[in-house]
């Protein structure tokens, strides 16, 4: 039975690529979610620039892998296209000290990207492998929605440090972010914990608290699945606002109770990861 399984294992990875380091990159965290809507982009922006400012030491880069909805220049207020090395690699746009890079750097800001899945898979290899990040310490992954090839493709071919699920606690959400942390445990990547988003709504009049999407679902789901809740971040029209103009809560509001949440989320992702390699 042993050495069947031994074959059977062979012969699965035969044709699976072989994981190959992002040169320069000293850990990569992916941010998922089983659905879209759930606020997935917003946290990526916010927990990688929580990172970067819960330790100024830290280089932080932030990579846009939604080929079909890239929302990350926006938010980081970036426009432009990334220039080339002499090696004919792209470099990083910067903003708020955060090396970024994001399909939406290489096409118009409102021109539809109407490709088959083996363009987005093209366009995929490319960002990963064909830009200069130079030396970072962690590398942020703002996944698209889903758990299909895109997923699957990151996943096999670079070593992830850690994955983490963005969920918002009402149960048609749930569903769907179960199934990320089982695609990323089905595919090797350790699944560092869930985010629970729009957790609370607290009305800016009266104070009074309303759980508009459930109030502990992404807890409930996080025993269920025996991973750990890295925080929690409050529905609240700051969140949303300072994204859309492009100077996110983190940097803008770093006192908010908004930004404190990602400020935590960040430090316990940073504790969950490994040593990273020297």
């Amino acid at each position: 039975d042993a050495a069947l399984r031994d074959r059977r294992a062979r012969l699965q990875s035969r044709g699976l690529p072989k994981q190959k380091p992002i040169e320069g990159v000293k850990q990569v965290v992916v941010l998922a979610s089983g659905k879209g809507g759930v606020g997935k982009s917003t946290t990526a922006v916010n927990i990688a620039l929580a990172l970067a400012a819960n330790d100024s030491t830290k280089e932080v880069g932030l990579l846009d892998a939604d080929i079909y909805g890239p929302s990350i220049p926006k938010m980081m207020n970036l426009k432009g296209n990334p220039e080339l090395t002499p090696k004919n690699l792209m470099r990083p746009l910067k903003n708020y000290g955060i090396a970024c890079m994001s399909m939406g750097f290489l096409i118009e800001e409102t021109a539809p990207v109407v490709w088959r899945g083996l363009m987005v898979m093209s366009a995929v290899e490319k960002l990963l492998r064909q830009v200069d990040w130079g030396q970072l310490d962690y590398l942020v992954i703002d996944m698209p929605p889903g758990t299909g090839d895109v997923q699957l493709s990151v996943s096999q071919n670079i070593p992830i440090a850690g994955a983490v699920i963005i969920s918002t606690p009402q149960d048609v959400a749930l569903l769907d972010a179960r199934k990320g942390a089982e695609m990323f445990r089905k595919v090797h990547v350790p699944v560092l914990g869930l985010v629970q988003n729009m957790s609370v709504f607290q009305c800016p009049k009266c104070k009074h608290e309303t759980h508009i999407f459930g109030a502990d679902g992404v807890r409930d789901l996080a025993k269920t699945l025996g991973l750990d809740i890295l925080g929690d971040v409050p529905l609240h029209v700051n969140i949303r606002e300072t994204c859309d103009s492009g100077h996110p809560v983190v940097i803008s509001q770093p006192q908010s109770d908004a930004a404190k949440a990602y400020l935590k989320i960040a430090m316990e992702i940073v504790r969950r990861l490994p040593v990273p390699p020297a």
